[in-house]
């Protein structure tokens, strides 16, 4: 079971650039991180250090706004590293991950203790890696330096008094998306449902190396089945089943009740996998008898399918400000009246474990 999350802190930068430190064994790799952050007018490297011991006295002395780290290097590898400081100086940190295995498991145990983002190292920079680096980098950066920080905590902070009761149907499917620090908040949700819980479809912004390993995590971490989605797999109950990281989620009815379809179409809303994509099947297919619920992340990817969802009948939730890493996906989709009731992720989760509408919600429209 995944812990409750405490917000350490908050990390704003207005009216001057982002300053960053670079933490990566490879000259290469501080090179080519630094030449990318300082291009980019709204943010300074500060430091780049090549290795823990050497960033430790950095982030000291420079107190940057965000640091990247390095997932596997030596003397101290990247996670032991990310421990001290949100132990010590609880700060936004962006992790830097290989493709491999290792580093993809890794990256996920990271997120977990409160890294809010990571990026890939480009498998071929020749064939469009280093353009993709380059607007994932500056992009999360930017997202990173406003973001709200967390790390585990020993227990649930207590719950808020009541101001209003969530009106619900009985769920058959229940969608979820998010991106920026929705694995925690995913882990989180998931962790406090039985297997008898309706079956439940996840677009999480990831790119296809991850995917494999998030549902893994997910599957470790709760009562229930978590596989990443085949094309035509049926959706069971107890089951959760996340949009791999190369092709948008669908639901759609079989004659043996609603299946995954999966499709490797054009980008939506920026995105593939899309929550706007999951959010606006869920709605056509399974319409009132369905619960959608949109987690942290930064833009506005889910917002237009959570409200076809809301207008089909469906019970929307979007979790609060305050337990968001990124309150983008949540107040866009709350902006336009797609949010019948806004939760702190520990309240979501405690909706979705008991059998009745919770008193704790707190509704907005």
């Amino acid at each position: 079971m995944m812990q409750a999350m405490q917000s350490c802190s908050t990390s704003t930068v207005t009216g001057r650039r982002i300053r960053v430190v670079i933490v990566d064994d490879s000259a290469l790799m501080r090179k080519m991180l630094t030449s990318i952050l300082d291009a980019d007018p709204e943010i300074e490297v500060v430091g780049a250090a090549p290795d823990p011991l050497c960033a430790r006295q950095m982030i000291k002395d420079l107190n940057p706004d965000v640091v990247t780290l390095d997932v596997e290097m030596p003397k101290m590898d990247g996670l032991t590293f990310l421990d001290k400081i949100m132990t010590l100086r609880p700060m936004p940190v962006i992790m830097v991950s290989s493709l491999t295995r290792k580093g993809t498991e890794t990256t996920m145990r990271a997120l977990e203790c409160g890294a809010v983002d990571f990026i890939a190292k480009p498998a071929n920079a020749a064939q469009g890696g280093l353009d993709v680096l380059r607007s994932d980098l500056t992009r999360k950066v930017k997202a990173a330096a406003s973001a709200r920080v967390f790390k585990a905590k020993a227990a649930a902070p207590p719950a808020q008094p009541a101001r209003t009761k969530l009106q619900r149907n009985q769920a058959s499917l229940i969608g979820i998306g998010a991106s920026t620090g929705g694995v925690v908040a995913v882990q989180t949700v998931l962790a406090s449902l039985s297997p008898t819980c309706p079956g439940i479809v996840i677009t999480q912004h990831m790119p296809p190396a991850f995917t494999k390993s998030f549902a893994a995590r997910l599957n470790q971490n709760s009562a229930l089945t978590v596989l990443e989605a085949r094309d035509g797999e049926r959706i069971l109950p107890g089951h959760a089943y996340v949009a791999p990281g190369s092709h948008h989620l669908e639901v759609a009815r079989s004659q043996q009740g609603f299946v995954c379809r999966l499709n490797d179409g054009a980008l939506v809303s920026g995105h593939r996998p899309s929550v706007d994509i999951l959010f606006h099947s869920i709605a056509k297919h399974v319409g009132p008898k369905a619960m959608g619920i949109i987690l942290t992340g930064m833009g506005r990817d889910g917002a237009d399918g959570l409200l076809a969802m809301r207008q089909a009948g469906a019970t929307t939730i979007g979790q609060n400000q305050a337990s968001c890493v990124v309150y983008g996906m949540p107040r866009a989709a709350n902006e336009i009246g797609a949010v019948a009731a806004e939760l702190s992720v520990d309240e979501i989760a405690r909706e979705l474990s008991n059998e009745k509408p919770s008193d704790r919600a707190v509704c907005r429209r």
